[in-house]
């Protein structure tokens, strides 16, 4: 249990990331989230087996580390976190793909491998953009700039409460979890009766919860609209980030960059 309140402390702690001071933290939320929609379509449209043409990709999450001023040991443990999804994905490719793909000295490396790899790379560079964009932007200004965007107003409001919630259903289930806890001493886990009665009390403790802050929000006049003290202002610096990160995708993407250098590097030492 103390475990589970670690991780809740540490997603909340991308909150207040968010709040702090920082060249990317000032740029307009609809700029970071236009270019890292435009990031994850580039990733997911190279083929299976282009590994090497996704490693120019790998500057995107770098560079707005740094200018994020982001703990790098942070994000990689969020993306480690949730890593087992992706490695169940694509660890039966191996034993599926024997096609030989790669030579490298007298090893053949199969394109099971080589597709393994490559859909452990794209969920390193999707998780970790999309990771970085809350970190530095804010659930709620990025609901913003969604409602900005033209995005449905129901499916704004859905995302936002989701976010919201999960740390309200999280602390009430920890609350729970722990009476029961204290109350069977001599029991090291709970039996299925009582697994029964702690979903039942958690069902009526959420309606009752979401009653009174359905209750309390409408009292402080909500209306459906996220409203902020701070309003989004798009500049021109906001436009060139969206555009100068647009053109490097879309020449990693058409340019074949990798195997540009290749016959460069190929070139001077032939």
């Amino acid at each position: 249990m103390a475990l589970v309140d670690l991780h809740v402390a540490e997603l909340g702690a991308l909150e207040e990331m968010a709040r702090r001071d920082s060249s990317l933290r000032r740029i307009d939320p609809r700029a970071k989230l236009v270019t890292t929609l435009v990031f994850i379509l580039t990733v997911v449209s190279f083929g299976i087996y282009e590994l090497a043409a996704l490693l120019p990709l790998l500057l995107y999450p770098v560079v707005l580390l740094s200018l994020g001023d982001l703990p790098t040991g942070y994000i990689l443990r969020k993306v480690a976190l949730v890593s087992p999804f992706a490695i169940l994905v694509g660890i039966f490719n191996p034993l599926l793909d024997h096609s030989p793909h790669l030579i490298v000295g007298d090893f053949h490396v199969s394109g099971g491998w080589i597709s393994f790899a490559s859909i452990l790379l794209r969920f390193v560079l999707t998780v970790s953009a999309a990771l970085i964009l809350i970190a530095s932007t804010g659930v709620h200004h990025l609901a913003l700039a969604l409602q900005r965007l033209g995005a449905p107003s129901a499916f704004v409001m859905q995302l936002l409460f989701l976010y919201r919630y999960l740390f309200v259903l999280t602390q009430e289930a920890l609350r729970t979890v722990r009476a029961i806890t204290l109350r069977s001493v001599d029991r090291k886990a709970m039996s299925m009766k009582t697994y029964a009665h702690f979903l039942g009390s958690l069902l009526l403790r959420t309606l009752d919860r979401a009653q009174r802050i359905h209750v309390a929000m409408r009292c402080r006049g909500y209306d459906g609209s996220v409203r902020l003290l701070n309003t989004l202002q798009f500049r021109a610096a906001d436009a060139l980030f969206i555009a100068l990160w647009c053109a490097y995708f879309l020449a990693i993407r058409f340019g074949n960059v990798p195997h540009r250098i290749g016959e460069l590097v190929m070139g001077v030492f032939t």
